[in-house]
């Protein structure tokens, strides 16, 4: 049997017909484009990219209506609508598309394509985080209207490493991509946190039986979009004929080129404040009060986690506190047995299987504990809403891939890669294969 660290086939990424904006049919690029759904802080942020354009992406990742049945029609009915009226076209022949960010010195490339969807069991696509069945039956709904892949999943891969050849050969995805650069770009936008986006389409046989050479041989970690990747595999089980339901839209990035930031998820804690979840770590964990601003509380914070310590700052009555040393009796007997110490000591697993069950006793749902990407949205939302906001530490590359390897899944919502594609950029409708 195939083990999740060996896989039998590698990345097979396939060319398809982009579906773009029309620029001269929209106020700007940069306008129409949101990121992923599940980073939409809302309501203020959807609200906020409502109005930056009548044809924003927003209008068919997340829209809005009384039911989600609703929801899911009316983003069906304004996709069709948008490629009559000519808002969307699809370009004229399939490609794979050069996708570049830049900020800074910050820079990232890979490639956009339809990737197969390979079983779990073959160890091609490795997952590290668990999903919620209630988010992947929404995006799948979401799917099936549209017949659409709306935004690209963020896969990583190690060029480098997995293959044994070096980041810096002459040939292989690499390759093209650095000369696909050269040319002028298909389109060019910088959106409003600062980033410069731009997309080449590689139409070529032989660039592209280059980049099938060299993707057969790797497999990929799931960066960003563990939900959507379900989602992939759930409609194509539902479609027993072969067809486009077997491939799902991906961005693949060349880590060992490319590195990608790690950033943490914090937790938001609704209705539980900061005095009272203090009160109930007493004698189960150290908390103290940490000097401010919010950089300098984070840095309090990171120099307890790089040590390998378990550490969490507390924020959202105007202080900050800093949470560690937990009682190793406490953590034998709520952290599960039987898996890897990598995973036993993560911040995450000790947050989900011992703070939020055992001391605090909240139920994982929205309900009650929401998920932030942004650390100053968290403790805002916090001090507004006389909320717990739990500030995490984020995890290293390395043991996420380990894990993953292993075939070991953190708890959900456990890192943020990045920088994510931009959505709206490229489409993939599914009627057009």
């Amino acid at each position: 049997m195939t083990t999740p660290g060996t896989p039998r086939s590698g990345l097979r990424l396939s060319p398809f017909r982009g579906l773009r904006y029309v620029p001269e049919r929209v106020g700007s690029l940069a306008a129409v484009t949101s990121p992923p759904y599940d980073v939409v802080v809302r309501p203020d942020g959807l609200r906020h990219l409502e109005t930056a354009d009548p044809y924003n992406i927003v209008r068919l990742i997340l829209p809005q209506a009384p039911t989600p049945a609703a929801r899911h029609r009316q983003a069906a009915e304004t996709l069709h609508r948008w490629r009559a009226e000519g808002v969307l076209a699809a370009d004229p022949v399939p490609a794979l598309y050069v996708y570049e960010q830049r900020s800074g010195d910050m820079l990232q490339r890979g490639l956009i394509g339809a990737l197969r969807l390979s079983p779990p069991e073959e160890g091609i696509v490795l997952p590290h985080e668990d999903v919620m069945p209630d988010v992947v039956e929404d995006r799948a709904a979401l799917m099936r209207e549209t017949a659409a892949n709306l935004e690209p999943l963020l896969l990583t891969y190690r060029g480098g490493d997995d293959a044994g050849d070096s980041a810096g050969d002459s040939a292989g995805a690499t390759a093209v991509i650095e000369r696909a650069i050269q040319h002028v770009p298909l389109l060019a936008t910088t959106t409003e946190d600062g980033f410069r986006h731009r997309l080449w389409a590689v139409t070529d046989p032989a660039e592209l039986a280059e980049i099938d050479a060299d993707l057969v041989l790797r497999q990929a970690l799931i960066a960003d979009g563990h939900h959507r990747w379900a989602t992939y595999l759930r409609l194509r089980d539902e479609h027993a004929t072969p067809g486009p339901w077997d491939s799902g839209l991906v961005l693949l990035v060349d880590t060992a080129r490319y590195p990608l930031r790690v950033r943490a998820i914090h937790r938001l804690l609704h209705g539980l404040s900061v005095a009272d979840a203090a009160a109930a770590l007493e004698g189960s964990f150290r908390v103290r009060p940490v000097d401010g601003p919010l950089t300098k509380a984070l840095e309090a914070l990171a120099a307890v986690s790089e040590k390998g310590d378990n550490a969490f700052l507390l924020a959202g009555d105007g202080g900050f506190h800093l949470v560690d040393r937990p009682d190793p009796a406490l953590l034998d007997r709520t952290v599960p047995q039987g898996l890897p110490e990598a995973w036993r000591t993560l911040d995450t697993t000790v947050l989900h299987s011992v703070l939020l069950e055992h001391v605090w006793r909240l139920p994982d749902s929205p309900e009650h504990i929401g998920y932030i990407h942004d650390t100053a949205a968290a403790v805002e939302q916090a001090e507004r809403r006389g909320g717990t906001a739990v500030l995490m530490h984020p995890v290293r590359e390395d043991v996420v891939r380990e894990l993953a390897r292993l075939g070991v899944k953190m708890p959900r919502k456990s890192t943020s890669f990045g920088p994510k594609p931009a959505t709206g950029l490229v489409l993939r409708s599914l009627e057009l294969g």
